[in-house]
């Protein structure tokens, strides 16, 4: 069994509740998503086995945990499934970095991941159709390990989908954490739209936050 692979590399975790943890980096090649912020897009990959895969995780040192990423990495779940396996073998923590609409692939998975942070891809945001029945599906299989939500704020966003965000996750679990990211962490205006975006998850009893993407503002991968 192979894997699209696009790289694999040591770096801190920039964004979520995980900033600034030194985590290796699998991502994967391909997404079934299109969002117009998609900083990630992808053109090239390595075919590589799971040996192969795993010789180049351990050439690296001094990480915490690994983070499967892409892309979307679910596209791949047979794969997935296999890896994390033999990473969990090994005594590893695992990230799962998604899009949070592969709620199939999560399924397969779910057994062997510590962590998923989910996306929510508000439609106003990615500029693409939505996937609330799905981001809810994939919630309620993620409950079976620590989760939390993130979705990039834009000067597009708009309060609709903040709202069925919030409707979602009180639906699942009210004790999850809502992480509202802003698409370009050096743009000031930004800064009222998401402290307005805050006080509707505080108003419908969310557990809100808002987070920089680290890695962008520190210059690094």
């Amino acid at each position: 069994m192979k894997a699209k692979i696009t790289e694999v590399f040591k770096s801190i975790q920039g964004e979520g509740l995980y900033q600034g943890m030194a985590q290796v980096f699998v991502r994967f090649f391909g997404c079934n998503l299109n969002c117009i912020f998609c900083d990630t897009k992808l053109v090239y990959y390595m075919e590589k086995n799971i040996d192969q895969l795993l010789e180049e995780i351990f050439l690296l040192s001094g990480y915490d945990s690994i983070s499967l990423t892409g892309g979307e990495p679910l596209l791949q779940a047979d794969f997935l499934l296999e890896l994390a396996k033999e990473l969990k073998q090994r005594g590893l923590k695992i990230h799962l970095e998604t899009n949070g609409v592969l709620y199939d692939g999560l399924a397969k998975v779910i057994e062997y991941i510590d962590v998923v942070a989910m996306d929510f891809k508000l439609p106003s945001s990615a500029k693409i159709d939505s996937f609330w029945p799905e981001h809810e599906n994939f919630l309620k299989i993620a409950q079976k390990k620590e989760v939390f939500v993130k979705s990039v704020i834009s000067p597009d966003t708009n309060a609709v989908d903040i709202h069925r965000a919030i409707e979602i996750i009180n639906n699942v679990n009210r004790e999850v954490i809502f992480v509202l990211q802003p698409q370009n962490p050096f743009e000031e205006r930004l800064g009222e739209r998401l402290r307005y975006f805050e006080d509707i998850c505080k108003k419908g009893r969310v557990n809100v936050r808002i987070l920089k993407q680290m890695h962008k503002e520190l210059g690094i991968r």
